[in-house]
């Protein structure tokens, strides 16, 4: 072997040496993984346990819509009064499915940050409602309550007569964990259609949802009116609510069909209770 194949050999064991002799190091830690930032108050898209829906029984609630997304909810009331024949009669037409029912359709659409669109339809003497919402603000460490302003009109015969305007405000507050409770002061036009004569109503809404599981909630709202047009008893109703993700189904029992402001200025039945449902689906 010459000697600049030594010296290759020799370069070549002291630099395997100098390598094997090279201390090792533990691998650094992995940089801690980034926590996801928390939803701000203001983030439209939080999920609120309290308020699963856009609305208690009939009655608003202040939850907002994110921009462009939807929800659309359906609203059954059967027809038979529950408290008109015994149990026995009730059973046998199966709570008022066999007697007909008033069904609304509404959907509502975020059209820009804290604004939605909505609009419904029921089948009772076709009325036709649009109206928009404006969250103001959510409940927050810088607001003790949540604030949400209503304008509407509706009309009846597919928006061809009767308009009834109507403006209002929803104003909702957390107990906790286990309810929300809310308060809606509503001013109606033309409470009393179809007999040439204009009234004006206006009623507070009050309500609560509370939860008694993981899932599920309690619901019960009262509309008493201050003055106005004031036949029957003021509205009321309760219900039983599940969520499923973006579902929210609710049996629910009140002293009318009502579903619009309008509707719900005119108050329920008296000695009256309704069996029905509510369905609703968020798009978001």
């Amino acid at each position: 072997m010459n000697r600049y194949s030594l010296s290759t050999v020799l370069a070549l064991f002291l630099t395997f040496v100098a390598v094997a002799a090279k201390p090792v190091y533990a691998q650094p830690p992995a940089a801690p993984a980034p926590q996801a930032t928390p939803a701000s108050d203001d983030d439209d898209e939080k999920l609120r346990s309290l308020e699963p829906d856009f609305s208690l029984v009939n009655l608003p609630t202040t939850l907002p819509l994110p921009v462009h997304a939807g929800n659309f909810r359906l609203t059954h009331r059967f027809n038979e009064n529950l408290r008109n024949d015994s149990f026995g009669t009730q059973a046998s037409n199966l709570f008022g499915l066999d007697e007909g029912a008033t069904i609304q359709l509404e959907y509502r659409f975020g059209v820009i940050k804290h604004v939605e669109a909505i609009i419904s339809r029921t089948n009772v003497q076709r009325d036709i409602q649009m109206g928009v919402k404006y969250d103001a603000f959510h409940e927050s460490a810088s607001h003790p309550i949540g604030l949400s302003a209503l304008v509407s009109i509706e009309g009846t015969n597919n928006f061809r007569e009767n308009y009834a305007p109507a403006l209002g405000v929803v104003l909702s507050r957390t107990l906790g964990t286990v309810a929300a409770v809310y308060a809606t002061p509503v001013w109606a036009h033309n409470t009393f259609p179809g007999t040439g004569v204009t009234e004006d109503t206006t009623y507070v809404g009050l309500g609560t949802r509370v939860k008694v599981m993981t899932l599920g909630y309690v619901v019960f709202e009262a509309s008493p009116r201050l003055g106005g047009y004031t036949p029957g008893d003021a509205e009321f109703a309760f219900s039983f609510e599940k969520r499923v993700g973006s579902h929210l189904f609710s049996l629910a029992f009140s002293n009318t069909s009502a579903t619009t402001y309008g509707q719900i200025a005119r108050g329920g039945n008296p000695h009256s209770l309704y069996f029905g449902f509510n369905l609703a689906r968020k798009f978001f």
